[in-house]
């Protein structure tokens, strides 16, 4: 590799050059697109590599199985995501970024359930993205409490995001009713704003 050719960091296993990059960019995108026509049981990194116009010992250098596979395109749209507003009430703040969170995949149907069932996965690099993912959510919804950064606060609106992500994935709810529910359930755990008297 030359000395000027460009790093990228990506959340894989490893840095890339921008043109390995753009093949795991094709790899998450064919995945998309393969999971929405097989849904997440017919899904296969040989298949995806296919659509991706990607050798499948290629694909598998960048992804470990299909789980590995989706949970990077759902750590790709969460960090896709705008930085969250300091501004507005604590509720809207909260409510805005759960409802964020919630519809990355609320469209694709096939792709939500998939991602469900991905980040559950027990992979080592499934495993490493889903610890980046809960950061980054936890992150965000500091953000948006500010001054009320209470640990207990933080840990009822993860729970109730993850139980709502669970929720949906087990067909019990739509991931854009899930949205809602979260709203929900922010107004009930988040501290009532001071009276004006």
């Amino acid at each position: 590799m030359s000395g000027n050719q460009e790093l990228t960091t990506e959340p894989t296993r490893r840095r890339l050059t921008e043109r390995q990059a753009d093949t795991v960019r094709r790899l998450t995108d064919a995945a998309v697109v393969e999971v929405g026509e097989t849904g997440y049981e017919g899904l296969t990194v040989r298949n995806v590599a296919r659509r991706a116009g990607v050798a499948p010992a290629t694909a598998y250098t960048y992804f470990a199985s299909k789980n590995h596979l989706i949970t990077e395109v759902f750590w790709r749209r969460l960090s896709a995501l705008p930085p969250v507003e300091a501004d507005g009430a604590l509720l809207e703040r909260v409510v805005e970024v759960l409802r964020d969170i919630a519809l990355l995949v609320s469209d694709e149907p096939e792709l939500a359930a998939a991602c469900t069932t991905a980040l559950l996965g027990t992979d080592p690099d499934v495993r490493e993205l889903r610890v980046r993912i809960g950061v980054a959510i936890r992150e965000r919804l500091r953000a948006a409490l500010r001054d009320h950064d209470d640990p207990k606060i933080l840990g009822a609106l993860e729970l109730a995001y993850t139980g709502a992500l669970v929720h949906a994935g087990m067909g019990y709810t739509s991931y854009a009713r899930m949205a809602d529910r979260l709203a929900e359930m922010a107004e009930l755990i988040l501290p009532e704003p001071p009276r004006v008297r």
